[in-house]
């Protein structure tokens, strides 16, 4: 098996939808550092899992310097954010979504 990761920081504000009071329901930023992993068994046609270029621009295009809550179809918390990322790279299988010092959360996707 191989794997990659890519280490990418975006500045991004969100506004989360919860059910009970917190002042994370008002629009606020973070410096948000997501790490990427990949891994497949075979390498494709150019010997890699896949171009960190890509990984790059699938997540920092659309995040970065934005208001995630208009860019993405749901409740914007690190945990959904984390499986959106594997679920747009391709190969993706982990990602951790640190969206201050001591807040990460990871998704990885189950194996098949």
């Amino acid at each position: 098996m191989y794997y990659v990761k890519k280490r990418i920081e975006i500045s991004a504000a969100h506004q989360l939808q919860l059910s009970y009071p917190s002042k994370c329901t008002q629009l606020h930023g973070h410096n948000w550092i997501i790490t990427v992993e990949c891994r497949a068994k075979e390498l494709n046609e150019d010997g890699m899992v896949v171009d960190f270029t890509e990984i790059k621009r699938k997540v920092m295009e659309l995040l970065d310097h934005k208001i995630i809550n208009d860019v993405l179809p749901f409740n914007p918390t690190a945990e959904n954010i984390a499986r959106w990322v594997v679920e747009s790279v391709p190969n993706g299988w982990r990602c951790e979504v640190q969206e201050s010092e001591g807040n990460i959360a990871i998704y990885e996707r189950e194996e098949e």
